[in-house]
Order: C-alpha cells, then structure tokens, then sequence
C-alpha cells in the first residue's frame, strides 16, 4: 500500500481499507478525472472482487471527507479529482481530455460576493486543447 494514500486518509478521518488505499492511489497517479466506469474498468484486472458500488461509496465518503471532490463540468457525467485545491478545469471538445489549471479568486474581478465566504468553487471552461489544435493546423 502506498503510504502517502494511507497517511492521507487516516488524516481526514477514513478508514484505510486496501480498496480505499487503491481508489485514492489511482486518482493521485492518474490525475485523468475519472468517472466511476473508467475507475472501474482500470482496477478491475488487479482487483477481480471490486465492484461499482464500493467505487461509488468509497468516493462519496472520499467527497464528504475532502479527500476527494466532484468534477460535474458536463451535465451527464460525474468525474473525480484528488486534488481538492482551488483550481480550474479546462474540458478539450474534440478528445474529452479534462486538464487542470490555478486561478486565484482573489485575484479575479468577482464581484457580488463581498462579505462572503467562500469555501469552494468551481471554475470549468471548455474550448479545444493543444494537442488537438495542432492537429487541427
């Protein structure tokens, strides 16, 4: 078991199973914004009894421990990230490929949300990414 995906949920509070250890691992090493099928279909191989449903459970426990959190930049799917900092999200319309980008909400021209606090936000933008486009020109 990787000891930084047990050492990161035993410090928010979730118990350390070897299913949990390895949906965290995977969200950490594949940074690919995965929905529960894809999670699914890629740890299948190395673990033959895991199902949907505990890939379901273990990322909602994930979400409502901030080990985790939901990606929903398209309507019809539900993706997840590791990566529970302020980011954004840029989605590719032609390979579907989601990419992570910083961004800084103080820093923006926001307005309507003085005297606000704001503990979560979400930014997705979507347009063609650069190794599309250079197949594109």
């Amino acid at each position: 078991m990787n000891n930084s995906a047990e050492k990161t949920l035993l410090d928010r509070g979730v118990n350390p199973s070897y299913q949990r250890v390895k949906i965290l691992e995977y969200l950490l090493e594949k940074k690919n914004h995965p929905t529960i099928d894809r999670i699914f279909t890629d740890l299948k191989p190395v673990m033959p009894k895991l199902s949907k449903t505990t890939i379901y459970n273990t990322l909602q426990q994930f979400v409502e421990k901030n080990v985790a959190q939901i990606i929903s930049i398209e309507n019809n799917e539900t993706r997840y990230d590791a990566d529970t900092s302020m980011h954004g999200h840029f989605k590719c319309e032609k390979c579907g490929a989601i990419y992570d980008f910083d961004y800084n909400i103080n820093d923006n021209s926001i307005s309507g949300l003085e005297n606000f606090e704001v503990n979560q936000t979400h930014l997705y933008v979507k347009g063609v990414c650069k190794k599309c486009k250079t197949k594109i020109n």
